[in-house]
């Protein structure tokens, strides 16, 4: 058996988590969103990949969900008192990920050959894929134009109104290696797609020149997990950014949105009213479950509430699979 599952940022990292704990080890395949992925103080930053490396390893920031535990900052307050740039902010021990990326990177090292690494120095036995080796750079259109996404995200913290998302560069990326064969593999048993941002942490992924064609040929269950409660976001601008691009901030947008790729969709409990509608709309199963991850027993709900609904779902024939996705969206 293997499960593979789609994931960026710290509420896919948290689902990841879950998934780790209930499977496996190494029956579990990541693929993780590089959209984000920016070049700062001469460093290659990674931060969704950095976010699930430190969450599955147990060295991630609890407070944050993002960074290390237990970090120092000597680098910044150096790097401050001598007027560099410290709206990015490095802890000690996590530039040491910086540093050693870069390096390997000027090597000429891939991406996933450096991710593969880290993954099994850091104690992980999950298979962990960069959604490409290519260059894939999220950019988003604000009242001041177009601006890099960490710049967005991190240095004017969301603030700006968001008109538009663009992925530059994607046409010329293709699957990292490991990734088609991990989406063909014959045993693979379902595919998750965490609750990570629709539009800033898996519309990379599928952007991806024939990775949304793959997720959709899958002869598996896709399900996908709500990264909405009761019309908000747990963390992140999701609800925010939904709005500004004129769609209603519920779970059943969401849905929609992932509408001819999803088989199940994994729905909060608050928001039991939209399942009907949701399982018309999006022609989906629909599992209710408490998807609030606080802790890692919930992390482990949520993961086995995906797996149970995939489970039902495979039921299915892989023709019926493929033909509910086939349908227009």
């Amino acid at each position: 058996m293997r499960v593979a599952a789609v994931c960026g940022g710290v509420g896919g990292a948290k689902l990841a988590d879950g998934l780790l704990h209930v499977l496996p080890a190494q029956t579990l395949g990541l693929i993780v969103n590089t959209g984000d992925d920016f070049e700062h103080l001469g460093l290659h930053i990674s931060p969704d990949v950095d976010t699930v490396l430190y969450t599955l390893s147990g060295l991630a920031n609890p407070a944050t969900g993002w960074g290390r535990r237990d970090e120092s900052w000597s680098f910044m307050a150096a790097l401050q008192a001598l007027g560099g740039e410290t709206w990015f902010r490095l802890g000690d021990a996590d530039l040491a990920m910086h540093v050693q990326r870069t390096r390997r990177l000027a090597a000429g090292e891939p991406l996933s050959a450096i991710t593969a690494d880290s993954a099994r120095r850091l104690g992980i036995a999950a298979q962990l894929l960069p959604m490409t080796d290519g260059r894939l750079r999220t950019r988003v259109r604000t009242d001041a134009g177009w601006v890099d996404f960490q710049d967005y995200f991190v240095r004017q913290q969301c603030r700006p109104t968001l008109h538009e998302i663009r992925f530059d560069g994607a046409a010329m990326c293709e699957p990292a290696p490991g990734v088609a064969e991990l989406l063909r593999g014959e045993a693979l048993e379902a595919i998750v797609i965490c609750p990570s941002n629709p539009y800033l942490s898996v519309d990379p992924v599928l952007a991806v020149p024939g990775l949304r064609q793959l997720l959709r040929a899958a002869g598996v269950p896709v399900v996908a997990v709500s990264p909405l409660i009761a019309g908000a976001a747990v963390k992140g601008p999701t609800a925010k950014i939904m709005a500004e691009l004129g769609k209603a901030s519920s779970a059943l947008e969401v849905a929609r949105h992932y509408r001819g790729l999803i088989d199940g969709f994994v729905l909060d409990e608050r928001d039991a009213a939209q399942a009907a509608e949701i399982a018309a709309d999006a022609g989906v199963a629909v599992r209710l479950c408490d998807t609030l991850m606080q802790c890692d027993d919930d992390r482990q709900r949520v993961a086995r509430a995906s797996l149970q609904l995939a489970a039902e779902l495979r039921n299915d024939s892989a023709a019926a699979l493929r033909a509910r996705r086939s349908r227009p969206t």
